[in-house]
């Protein structure tokens, strides 16, 4: 082979190879369901004692952000990634609830939680993971 042919082939080879490592490092990974099943089991040992309801909803938080960060999700931050979740999310209030709730709590840790509160945010959690595909259970369509 002549020299110029073998920089046309590595040439072309470049062409074709970095297009589709880029393309292929977009696409949003398949979850693995089971770990995001054990973690969410875990943290709902907390809601077994009222002194622990503010690390499940800490723990439920950064399991969403996990997932919506492996699913490729755009955003810097939380708040974008869920923006960016949005059509994807069949209850979108209840998911920027419990974010909001999460804040609230990261910002005052004298915040006092009421049992109504814990339960609507890991509700709003919890569907949030269902419908991106991090927990069994109703999922929108693709």
């Amino acid at each position: 082979m002549s020299m110029e042919a073998i920089v046309i082939s590595v040439f072309t080879a470049t062409l074709t190879t970095v297009p589709a490592i880029l393309i292929y490092r977009r696409i949003p990974k398949k979850l693995k369901v089971e770990k995001y099943q054990a973690k969410w089991k875990e943290l709902q040992a907390f809601c077994k004692d009222k002194d622990t309801w503010k690390e499940a909803v800490i723990a439920a938080d950064a399991l969403l952000e996990d997932a919506l960060k492996r699913r490729k999700f755009k955003g810097s931050r939380m708040g974008e990634r869920l923006v960016s979740a949005k059509p994807r999310l069949t209850n979108n209030d209840s998911a920027w609830y419990a974010h909001n709730l999460y804040k609230k709590l990261a910002g005052d840790p004298e915040y006092k939680l009421k049992e109504d509160e814990v339960k609507k945010a890991l509700l709003g959690f919890r569907q949030a993971l269902r419908d991106i595909g991090a927990l069994p259970g109703e999922q929108q369509k693709k």
